[in-house]
């Protein structure tokens, strides 16, 4: 990177040639003669490296670097120092100095050290501009809650938020942004300067995931070379989100839970029980209750997760907020894709507000990024979203998907259809869904197999030749 550079230091002859040698490597700089006057060019400018002599006359160099570390405690200073008094730039580093060169005829090492400063200086304000961007992302300013459910939920969550400890359980159709409200629940709390550690339960190969998990110790099993450490340790003051816990086998269920329980664990062929300080956040689209009963999850544990639960209600629920999150979306990928694209025509915010979603958030934002690849004026028009979706609105019944709950969604345009054409429209579809298996479709509407065959047969005397 191109720096600010200021050097400091009483020698003219050393300063010049700091200087003309920076200079060199197409950085700003700029020369003080003495640590009063650095400290009145800093009352002016912030350099991104400060290089400080530790010997000059009045100000000491520590006595300077004193004062820039109270005023400016994220500074970078290097300290330059003569033969014999390492001593001091020691004393220096324990006053914050990032590190120190030893002044010699050629200078030798300096860019080394102002290499490695930079090359820091550049990794943290990358590390900072992440975390200010993720924080900004995940305030509650940014939470789409127009519909009544959502403003309901976003109230509960802006409350739990405030608690570091809580266990929370996120239950809801895929799609629907259990990760999101996760990550706003980390953003908002006291936890938000510590990691986000997310994990999917079913991207991890069951037989890796207790290593993934804990860690292991050198040495733990073949090919164990070295310590890892796993998730626990990577969430140490912050949150662990794990994400479709329904689906962990119940071995590792039970490993959690004693985690959960006291609070600290030990890595894969080790005997240091080590302590476990995160907040849990375990999301699912599963049913957990009825998985209990079917044995392929653990109750105690669905306690100890199910301390406070929220269920985020499906895209098609909450029809007021389909426009505003297709604006938030749209403002996205114009960016990214270099558009300028101001606003969605009534007839394809129609279309957007009709459709079903069983993808919920994911699949609108997918539709959204396609129909601004395709849009080519200022307005997002029918023309931009995808054929199938325009097609999808014309049925008047639409079958959805809750986690292992089938259902089915009925658009019924009043004065525009008749009874009769939206009952052969709600048997169509649960035949479809069904897999034109009559039994089980029949079973579904809660009709016998004899009923549906009659229905069936007076809806085909009535089609027209």
């Amino acid at each position: 990177m191109r720096a600010t550079i200021f050097v400091t230091d009483d020698e003219p002859a050393i300063r010049s040639a700091l200087v003309k040698r920076l200079s060199r490597r197409q950085h700003t700089v700029t020369g003080f003669e003495s640590g009063d006057a650095l400290l009145k060019g800093l009352d002016r400018e912030m350099p991104d490296l400060i290089l400080l002599d530790l010997k000059m006359p009045g100000l000491s160099g520590l006595e300077t670097l004193k004062a820039i570390r109270s005023k400016f405690p994220q500074a970078f200073v290097i300290m330059l120092t003569a033969y014999g008094t390492v001593e001091d730039a020691v004393e220096a580093m324990k006053l914050g100095a990032y590190d120190f060169v030893i002044k010699t005829v050629d200078l030798d090492g300096l860019d080394q050290v102002v290499g490695r400063a930079l090359e820091l200086l550049t990794l943290r304000r990358r590390v900072t501009y992440e975390a200010e961007r993720q924080g900004d992302e995940f305030s509650m300013g940014h939470l789409i809650a127009e519909s009544a459910a959502m403003q309901a939920l976003v109230g509960q969550v802006r409350e739990v938020a405030q608690n570091p400890k809580t266990t929370v359980l996120l239950l809801g159709e895929t799609g629907t942004g259990k990760e999101f409200i996760a990550r706003v629940l980390h953003h908002n709390g006291q936890r938000a300067a510590a990691p986000f550690i997310g994990v999917n339960c079913t991207a991890i190969p069951r037989e890796l995931f207790e290593s993934e998990l804990f860690g292991y110790e050198r040495g733990a099993f073949t090919g164990a070379h070295h310590r890892k450490l796993g998730v626990l340790d990577r969430a140490e003051g912050g949150t662990l989100f794990l994400d479709e816990i329904g689906d962990l086998d119940l071995a590792m269920q039970a490993k959690l839970l004693r985690v959960l329980q006291e609070r600290k664990f030990q890595r894969v062929g080790g005997t240091e029980e080590i302590a476990a300080d995160f907040r849990l956040i375990a999301a699912t689209n599963r049913d957990l209750k009825k998985e209990i009963v079917k044995g392929t999850f653990r109750e105690d544990l669905y306690f100890r997760l199910n301390v406070v639960s929220f269920e985020l209600p499906p895209l098609r629920s909450r029809v007021e907020d389909i426009f505003p999150l297709s604006i938030k979306a749209l403002m996205r990928y114009g960016k990214e894709f270099g558009k300028d694209i101001v606003e969605i025509d009534a007839e394809a915010r129609a279309i957007l507000e009709r459709y079903a979603y069983p993808g919920n958030i994911r699949e609108l934002q997918n539709i959204m990024e396609r129909a601004t690849i395709f849009c080519q004026g200022r307005t997002l028009t029918t023309g931009c979203l995808p054929r199938e979706l325009q097609e999808a609105i014309s049925q008047t019944v639409v079958a959805t998907t809750q986690g292992d709950q089938r259902s089915i969604r009925l658009d019924m345009t009043l004065g525009k259809q008749t009874l009769a054409e939206v009952e052969a429209a709600i048997i169509e579809e649960v035949l479809r869904v069904a897999d034109y298996n009559k039994s089980l479709a029949a079973k579904y509407l809660g009709v016998t197999r004899f009923a549906l065959d009659r229905r069936l047969r007076k809806l085909e005397s009535h089609q027209p030749d």
